[in-house]
């Protein structure tokens, strides 16, 4: 197995690369130009009503979300990378969750500039995760929680090879609220 970071992933298309502070304006620009057409797909922090609503400099800065990242990843946590299309930063993709043991398993998330959405580049990032979850790392089994209303991802996931498997009620909070999730799965045929 291959523990070792920072780790780079190519496809026909693109590039998978851990983020690096000199990304940082390329990264805020893609987002802020994004934020609109990924707000209702992005996960928020739930507030107990004793506590405050959280401030936006209550928030990592990009340094500190970069350093935090990286340090997952050494740890064998959670893998993040920037996904590239030639020199344009166009997304960000994630294995989190990481258990080795008994279940082997993580799960992806993921989120593309709307410029370059439905041009197959989500699929390809996601598969080539997927392998190297599976190659790289051991996994058994990977996850992709979706909203029922996002089709887009849907068929991002089947394209894929994700299987659906349930629905979670009210597993992430996303957009503000607690909102149902449909799982879809792939599981790795090459571990016993």
């Amino acid at each position: 197995m291959n523990y070792s970071w920072p780790v780079s992933i190519a496809t026909a298309d693109l590039s998978l690369k851990p983020l690096r502070f000199r990304d940082r304006s390329q990264w805020n620009s893609v987002r802020a130009q994004n934020r609109d057409w990924l707000a209702p797909w992005e996960a928020t922090i739930p507030r107990l009503s004793t506590e405050k609503a959280p401030e936006p400099s209550d928030l990592p800065s990009y340094f500190e979300m970069v350093r935090l990242i990286n340090s997952e990843a050494r740890q064998g946590r959670s893998y993040s990378f920037a996904i590239w299309h030639e020199r344009n930063l166009i997304g960000q993709i994630s294995l989190g969750g990481v258990i080795l043991g008994a279940l082997r398993g993580g799960h992806i998330g993921y989120w593309i500039d709307k410029n370059y959405a439905n041009r197959g580049f989500t699929t390809q990032s996601v598969m080539a995760l997927t392998e190297y979850s599976f190659n790289a790392l051991g996994l058994h089994r990977i996850e992709i929680n979706l909203r029922p209303e996002n089709l887009a991802s849907r068929r991002v996931a089947e394209k894929s090879g994700y299987f659906f498997e349930g629905e979670r009620k009210r597993y992430l909070h996303i957009d503000g609220n607690w909102r149902d999730h449909l799982v879809f799965v792939k599981e790795n045929s090459g571990i016993n």
